[in-house]
């Protein structure tokens, strides 16, 4: 090595990070992990870490969603890289590349750990994140939001037969913001991304609700 070479670096460590979401009680909330280890011991995290030898980056994810809320088959897609992820310390630089994951609350069984503790958190109510993972979160929301534009996306956070009720209530929390129904409705079974499933369900003292199902509980275009 000449004198005027650069010293050799090590090349960043890649670390994958999933912003795994679901509704509850008509929030839009997010998994975040307790951290109980350095650095941001004590903060609020994105489940995540580091890439094993030899795992792809998809597998890695769904490894990691599984991990955290024992689900598979789930809608889950790689959300951006970002190239540099803050590490709270002098270690080795790295890059985070971030999935995202919707997941139907009811099927959600959470990991139990006396430590790294995992716990639901509305995404419109966050702390500060370690890493700077609000600005992944954020990011997470503009996609979904924008997805629900033209994909079929809220299946994966919905039972298999659900009223259009529950379908709305999903896309307001999304969305943060009231739709109105008629208009909704009519939008929803224009798509034909839905058909009746061929029940009722009661809900309170109103008559009771038709049922629905997604055309297919995989991503489509719409």
């Amino acid at each position: 090595m000449s004198a005027t070479s650069p010293p050799p670096t090590e090349p960043p460590l890649t670390a994958v990070v999933v912003v795994i979401l679901t509704v509850v009680d008509d929030d839009l909330r997010v998994l975040l992990i307790h951290r109980a280890g350095d650095p941001y011991r004590g903060s609020w995290a994105l489940p995540g870490g580091l890439l094993a030898e030899g795992e792809s980056l998809d597998r890695a994810a769904a490894r990691k969603l599984h991990d955290e809320t024992g689900v598979r088959d789930v809608y889950l897609e790689q959300l951006y890289t970002f190239g540099e992820l803050p590490r709270g310390d002098d270690a080795r630089r790295g890059v985070a590349v971030t999935y995202f994951a919707l997941v139907q609350y009811g099927q959600v069984r959470l990991a139990e750990r006396t430590e790294w503790a995992p716990e639901w958190h509305s995404v419109y109510k966050l702390p500060a994140l370690a890493f700077d993972n609000n600005a992944v979160v954020d990011y997470a929301l503009r996609r979904l939001r924008s997805k629900l534009e033209y994909t079929n996306v809220a299946y994966s956070l919905l039972p298999r037969q659900f009223t259009l009720s529950d379908l709305q209530q999903v896309y307001e929390a999304i969305l943060d913001r009231e739709l109105d129904k008629r208009n909704f409705r009519r939008r929803m079974l224009s798509l034909g991304v839905i058909k009746p499933a061929g029940g009722r369900r009661m809900e309170g003292a109103h008559r009771p609700a038709q049922l629905y199902a997604f055309t297919k509980r995989e991503p489509v275009l719409v």
